[in-house]
């Protein structure tokens, strides 16, 4: 069995409660855990993030990768979150540091309640709302939202959240200069004692001890840290991406789409400018911030280096949880890779372009209106409306070096057919559909599940499956969404020779699930690479001088 293919298989559980102690043959005899003990004993790093090996003869948890002697199957319990390892009893393994990894893919892979859950967690949903918040997101209360976490995801909503707070301290403790009490109230702890015990409990040393530990490990990036906790701030931190990451085209995804004022981009080397840096203002929770994206690390441990600049440090976790939802950090492209790779029209673009990314979004109701005034109009003429709707109603700001953030839904619904241009029924769309965000009745959040959240678009007058469709890519992260009805990605299908016409590319396509997004993304891949194609055909042509025509033969008479 493949590797790729124990990963879509091992990863399909849907629990990590733990088990009672059983037989290393009992164990083995569950698919699941074979499958994922094999990964542990091949030392796979591509499996971490994925999975949490939990030790129960040592008391730690460990990545999959981890260097330590392979432990016997009876002391071994797998977990999906380390707030189930915690749990559990088990802290930190100080060798492998299995919270210094990628994210789970899970989280946006599936669509149900816990990942839902998780989702917001990661945003600081519990910090800034609670639990009950957190339930009433989801619409659940938060009895139920407990049991399903405990039963899903080993942990309850506290002890998830307490996990996620402890893993943002531990990469500020190893990235930046930030001084520890700082720390405390950047990763969302409300008091450095708690902040203390948490980290001596999780793992079994001090905040300064992990510091130090982190400078003497080679190959850990340090960013400079201005300004204090509470008031604004400037720092830089290494966000891990899950390997193959092809970084360049996402970041360029974004660039040729970036907003006079509030979003800059630098193109890289070379005539296809595959590598930019991108720059943004963006809106959080407690203010303003701003962000530049660039490429780091290398093939085997891709990363990306994050300059942020915060008006108040606690958006910190929330502005990495963004950041890692825009350029897709935590995808499985080994499997995703793997998966598309079987079907020989695709496989040329995926052996081209390996671990190609869906971009995210760092604010959800921004993609909407993105969607809604970038449909049937060129990318440049998209971007010239937005940047003129964002002078006019964006939100002023001196941060980072932009001036607007983009405008909220409430001064778009008031202000917005002052500012926009083009046919009346578009208009009234966007108009309708600030007004209902403007008024509560859409929610658009990470924390919406796709069928829901497509229901009630689709359900606006003027807003149809596509732009639906293409809210639940960006927002959600949704990994099986095909745009039949995008006219660029069905001219990239028939440049290889795929069927171009919605339902029969609808019904081509079937063999991609659950991975349609990311096939979305190599037609896209292939609509550029003919208008790349095409520039270049006709600079070429305008660089030839035109040949000598010699004089038209004449007949005597």
């Amino acid at each position: 069995m493949s590797v790729a293919r124990v990963r879509l298989e091992g990863m399909s559980s849907t629990t990590s409660k733990p088990s009672a102690p059983a037989k290393a043959g009992d164990r083995l005899a569950d698919p699941v855990f074979a499958q994922r003990y094999r990964a542990m004993s091949a030392r796979d790093a591509r499996f971490d993030g994925q999975f949490i090996t939990g030790v129960h003869s040592t008391g730690i948890y460990c990545r999959p990768s981890c260097p330590a002697v392979t432990p016997k199957a009876d002391n071994v319990t797998f977990y999906l979150t380390a707030a189930a390892a915690h749990e559990a009893g088990l802290r930190a393994c100080k060798r492998c540091l299995p919270d210094a990894v990628p994210g789970s893919p899970e989280w946006n892979v599936r669509d149900d309640l816990a990942a839902r859950a998780m989702r917001l967690i990661a945003d600081g949903t519990v910090e800034r709302e609670g639990v009950p918040g957190l339930a009433h997101r989801l619409g659940y209360t938060p009895r139920h939202l407990g049991r399903v976490l405990t039963a899903e995801l080993g942990a309850g909503p506290l002890a998830l959240a307490r996990a996620h707070r402890a893993q943002t301290a531990r990469l500020l403790l190893a990235g930046t200069d930030m001084p520890v009490t700082d720390v405390a109230f950047a990763a969302g702890f409300s008091s450095v004692r708690q902040f203390n015990e948490t980290m001596a409990e999780i793992y079994h040393v001090t905040p300064g001890a992990i510091r130090a530990s982190a400078r003497r490990r080679p190959g850990i990036a340090h960013g400079p840290m201005v300004a204090g906790a509470t008031a604004g701030a400037s720092l830089t931190l290494r966000l891990p991406a899950r390997a193959p990451f092809d970084g360049g085209r996402v970041l360029a995804f974004l660039a040729a789409r970036a907003i006079e004022g509030m979003e800059s981009a630098v193109a890289g080397a070379g005539t296809d400018a595959i590598a930019p840096s991108y720059s943004r203002a963006l809106r959080l929770p407690h203010g303003p911030a701003a962000i530049r994206l660039t490429l780091a690390g290398d093939p085997d441990a891709p990363a990306i280096e994050c300059e942020a600049s915060l008006a108040d440090m606690a958006d910190l976790a929330p502005l990495v949880a963004r950041v890692r939802r825009l350029l897709d950090l935590d995808a499985d492209a080994e499997a995703i890779d793997s998966a598309l790779a079987a079907d020989p029209v695709l496989a040329p673009s995926v052996a081209a372009a390996p671990g190609m990314r869906v971009p995210g979004a760092v604010d959800p109701e921004e993609i909407l209106f993105r969607a809604l005034i970038g449909q049937q109009v060129s990318v440049p003429a998209a971007r010239t409306a937005l940047a003129r709707l964002t002078e006019a109603l964006g939100e002023p700001v001196a941060i980072g070096g932009f001036t607007r953030l983009f405008p909220t839904s409430e001064a778009i619904a008031e202000h917005g057919r002052e500012v926009l241009r083009g046919p009346g029924k578009r208009i009234d769309a966007i108009i309708g559909a600030a007004t209902a965000l403007a008024d509560g009745s859409l929610v658009i959040d990470v924390g919406e599940s796709r069928a829901e959240l497509e229901a009630r678009l689709v359900a606006l007058p003027g807003i149809g499956p596509w732009t639906a469709g293409y809210v639940a890519l960006r927002v959600l992260g949704s990994p099986d969404v095909l745009l039949i009805g995008d006219l660029a990605l069905r001219q990239g299908a028939a440049r290889l020779g795929l069927p171009a016409e919605p339902r029969e590319l609808a019904a081509r396509g079937a063999v991609w699930s659950p991975w349609r997004s990311y096939a979305g993304m190599h037609l896209w891949e292939s609509a550029h690479e003919a208008q790349r194609e095409a520039r270049e055909q006709r600079a070429a042509q305008r660089a030839t001088p035109p040949a000598r025509r010699s004089p038209a033969p004449t007949t005597a008479a």
